[in-house]
């Protein structure tokens, strides 16, 4: 079988991404995990296939790069709404669902998206790490300084941690580097790896670095992929109107055969 493609970017995390509304593809984990392969593949930090809703103006049925579901992905969520706009589905204003419900976003100027994200009211502090749900399961853990880790090594007993059950949990570690400026480094489960951004994971290090330190909005990010916005609004112990921004940009288009 051979399929279109085409390949998008959010800060550095980068996405397969498949057309379902001009051809209905169902993919086995093997087929995904062949695409998703630098070496024998395309390459990428997860497949998304832009799928025809009822109610909203598409879904966004994402995977990791190791062939399983995942529930959303922040910066996938981006490069979605900036193909949705490329190929015609929207045009800058969109509703869409994705496996973790429903969501807004705006295609703004200089290649910009804003995406609104979950409601988030619970934070666990387990001391070392703290859990947050942003769409995906994510520990945020704070450190004075962050370039110099091996933060694969330090991620893996976090990740795999029975805290988090059999799917475990991303772990995002923080350098805060300013009044409402933070640094951050992700390891993605799916990926077993440090990649360049995570989307809900840099939500995930805004918000919980507004809770322990009283950040007001937005607290900006450095990823090693780039810089991203969250917006917020605070009230009592939840979040609300939580905004991810940041660019999103095609790379490139091809075919391949599965």
């Amino acid at each position: 079988m051979r399929i279109n493609f085409f390949k998008y970017q959010a800060t550095g995390n980068d996405f397969v991404m498949i057309n379902g509304f001009e051809r209905d593809i169902n993919l086995s984990a093997e087929q995904i995990r062949f695409l998703c392969d630098r070496h024998f593949g395309i390459g990428s930090d997860g497949l998304i296939m832009l799928r025809q809703d009822k109610e909203t103006d598409f879904f966004m049925d994402f995977y990791n790069p190791d062939g399983s579901q995942a529930g959303f992905c922040g910066n996938g969520g981006r490069c979605s709404v900036v193909m949705a706009s490329d190929i015609g589905i929207i045009q800058k204003d969109t509703h869409f669902r994705a496996r973790d419900g429903l969501h807004d976003a705006q295609v703004l100027e200089n290649s910009q998206v804003s995406l609104r994200l979950r409601d988030v009211c619970e934070f666990k502090d387990f001391g070392k790490e703290i859990y947050v749900n942003t769409g995906t399961h994510h520990a945020v853990v704070f450190l004075d300084e962050i370039d110099n880790q091996d933060i694969v090594q330090i991620a893996r007993p976090i990740r795999y941690s029975a805290r988090y059950g059999p799917e475990g949990a991303n772990v995002n570690f923080v350098q805060i580097t300013g009044k409402a400026q933070i640094k951050v480094r992700t390891y993605e489960k799916g990926v077993e790896d440090e990649t360049l951004s995570c989307g809900t994971g840099i939500t995930a290090s805004a918000l919980v670095s507004a809770w322990k330190h009283g950040f007001d909005s937005p607290v900006e990010v450095q990823a090693k992929g780039g810089k991203l916005l969250v917006f917020f609004d605070r009230k009592g112990k939840c979040f609300e109107k939580i905004y991810l921004q940041g660019p999103a940009k095609k790379v490139f288009a091809g075919e391949i055969e599965i």
